[in-house]
């Protein structure tokens, strides 16, 4: 991993033979980065051949590539699916991977359902505070005064786009979660704190701890008309400040 790129290769094996397969993206998006996690934890932990990836819809949804058993649905829908197959094998590990519009607006209802009835399940969401796949919108992470396609002057809440939505502490309130953290990609170390969030997320669910969730803050260069480089400084320097890293919450056991 040296550049981080929205090209990260992630190991697919079957009938013998091992590929590396790219995740496709555009230039410096980092949900490839994302999947490339998945799958190095998955491997490390042993857990890739349990493992059951419920698909959100969004530009997230190429680390469906990995040699999972992928189920992809209703856009936001992603929880309930992973509730009803979680309760029919409780023995899998069942997890969504979602983006910020697809987990927190259209799926708002879904999410907090999922955390409401305390479902056994791991929920990740990549966070890149706009609609990235159908053209740049506003979204509920998307940061005051940021411009797209839908506040072209900016996030304002005196003009109803209200604030943003910190998902990874509003998800730590619950008391049926175990975990919640956010992490980003922007260089080597908290790419490797974001592989820590998400193998602790998938230890929880093992132990039958709690739900886990982990926030991911991703770059979308398209849509913020930012090069690869100058998105990785704008994370720093805009969305950490609004979206600080860390775990909110690490518990035994959920009560």
């Amino acid at each position: 991993m040296s550049d981080l790129s929205s090209m990260d290769k992630v190991k697919v094996v079957g009938a013998g033979q091992v590929l590396w397969m790219p995740i496709p993206g555009c230039p410096g998006c980092q949900a490839g980065s994302v999947g490339r996690i998945i799958a190095e934890v998955l491997e490390e932990m042993r857990l890739d051949g349990k493992a059951i990836l419920c698909d959100g819809i969004g530009c997230h949804s190429g680390v469906a590539v990995l040699n999972l058993d992928v189920v992809q649905g209703s856009h936001g829908g992603a929880p309930d699916m992973a509730t009803a197959i979680k309760r029919l094998s409780p023995d899998s590990l069942v997890f969504t991977v979602q983006g910020d519009g697809d987990c927190i607006a259209i799926g708002a209802g879904s999410f907090i359902g999922a955390l409401t009835r305390a479902e056994m399940i791991t929920i990740i969401m990549v966070n890149n505070a706009n609609y990235g796949t159908t053209g740049g919108q506003m979204a509920p992470t998307t940061l005051m005064g940021q411009k797209t396609t839908t506040t072209p002057s900016g996030r304002d809440a005196a003009t109803g786009g209200g604030y943003p939505v910190r998902v990874a502490e509003l998800a730590a309130t619950f008391r049926s979660v175990a975990y919640s953290a956010r992490g980003a990609l922007t260089t080597p170390a908290n790419y490797q704190r974001t592989k820590k969030y998400v193998k602790t997320a998938f230890q929880k669910q093992v132990d039958r701890a709690g739900l886990g969730f982990v926030e991911v803050l991703s770059a979308c260069p398209p849509n913020w008309h930012l090069s690869p480089v100058e998105s990785l400084k704008w994370i720093e320097e805009k969305m950490i400040p609004e979206f600080p890293l860390g775990e909110f919450k690490n518990v035994d056991r959920a009560t």
